[in-house]
């Protein structure tokens, strides 16, 4: 940005941080004068020893807790109607989340619709809603899609076969928001990796966005630092406890900044490569991101260098295109670390689908926030390329 441009910055969530934080919920549900919550928890977590924690601390503080656990991955209206329909029997004042973007999303939606009515299908886009959501705390149990702080929630409609993006950036976010690395130690190390490689293409793209400014600037180049250097020793050990919470807190640094700078080509590509050929968004976002952050570069490298340096690469000193190239040369060699398959045919895709989700990632028009113009042939390029 220059001095002449005008931006904004905004986050309405307070969040608490470090192993052990959960035991806040207490304090955070007294002080909303709660008495009766509606979890939506994922389904893995239900029976699990994190959750037997927090239910006994609801039984000693005398919540009524009814849970909500039947949600899929990009989780449907029809899954929304029902956990609403479960949170209305209940008469919950509060919502609580555990698990991960899925279970984050479909709680939003739940508590949209229990104060401003209708179907979710009612508030696909920006500012849709203007009545406050039910109070919502999240405890995410991934570190990688940074829901609990970013102001939308995407549900699918299965009727049109498409995913709605419900948008607000102050009443969307969860009012509270617990960072504990507790609630990341049964995750399986393949979904630590491409969560975690999520939430760095939240950072990164968010950084080099047309619509960064200096507030997102301070925060990515944050995040990145914090992700690049915890998530392989977070893979690894998923009992490091520091590693941990420096992922949660990278993952939630990205996840304030990517609603209001928007995404790039990574995103863009990986929506259609994840839908076409079945596979999570972390993965698709990992498998495109080298090949992505090659076709950028050109268009900032003070800013790809700046990232090399974040990654602690030793590029004081070097020209600003050798820097720059130094970003991706550390980005490939975090995706090797991390056993991210270096080509979409390793992971399914195949040629032939190339033509038409080109096409589509024209329409999506990303060009918005992506740093590089790009046409549909370039697009097809990409696709050609990252094969």
């Amino acid at each position: 940005m220059t001095a002449t441009d005008i931006s904004t910055f905004f986050c309405p969530t307070r969040l608490h941080m470090g192993a052990g934080s959960h035991r806040k919920l207490g304090d955070i549900l007294r002080a909303q004068g709660c008495q009766r919550l509606f979890v939506v928890i994922d389904g893995a977590l239900l029976e699990g020893e994190f959750y037997a924690g927090i239910r006994g601390m609801m039984e000693d503080l005398g919540i009524a807790v009814s849970s909500y656990s039947e949600i899929e991955p990009d989780p449907s209206a029809i899954t929304v109607e029902r956990a609403f329909a479960a949170c209305q029997a209940h008469g919950a004042t509060a919502l609580l989340a555990v698990g991960g973007g899925s279970a984050m999303d479909v709680a939003k939606a739940v508590g949209i619709l229990a104060t401003n009515g209708g179907r979710i299908h009612d508030y696909e886009g920006i500012e849709k809603f203007s009545t406050p959501p039910l109070p919502l705390v999240a405890i995410p149990t991934t570190a990688g899609t940074g829901s609990e702080v970013s102001g939308s929630c995407v549900i699918t409609d299965t009727e049109k076969n498409l995913k709605m993006s419900i948008r607000h950036a102050s009443l969307n976010p969860a009012r509270f928001a617990i960072l504990d690395p507790l609630a990341l130690r049964t995750l399986p190390a393949h979904v630590a990796a491409h969560s975690g490689m999520d939430a760095f293409v939240h950072a990164f793209e968010s950084y080099i966005s047309r619509q960064a400014n200096l507030v997102t600037d301070a925060i990515n180049i944050q995040a990145i630092e914090l992700l690049a250097a915890n998530i392989r020793p977070f893979v690894a050990n998923r009992d490091n406890l520091e590693a941990g919470l420096n992922m949660l807190v990278g993952s939630a640094l990205a996840g304030i900044t990517f609603g209001q700078t928007g995404l790039g080509n990574v995103h863009c590509m990986a929506r259609f490569v994840g839908a076409y050929w079945h596979l999570s968004h972390g993965l698709s976002n990992a498998v495109c991101l080298p090949h992505v952050a090659r076709f950028n570069l050109p268009a900032n490298p003070r800013k790809f260098a700046r990232v090399a340096a974040a990654m602690d690469r030793p590029v004081r000193g070097l020209p600003e295109m050798d820097a720059a190239r130094a970003a991706v040369d550390a980005i490939e060699a975090l995706c090797r670390d991390l056993a991210i398959p270096a080509r979409l045919r390793d992971v399914g895709a195949t040629e032939d689908k190339f033509d038409e989700i080109a096409e589509l990632c024209t329409q999506a028009n990303y060009n918005r926030w992506n740093p590089r113009t790009t046409t549909t042939a370039d697009f097809r390029a990409l696709f050609a390329q990252a094969f």
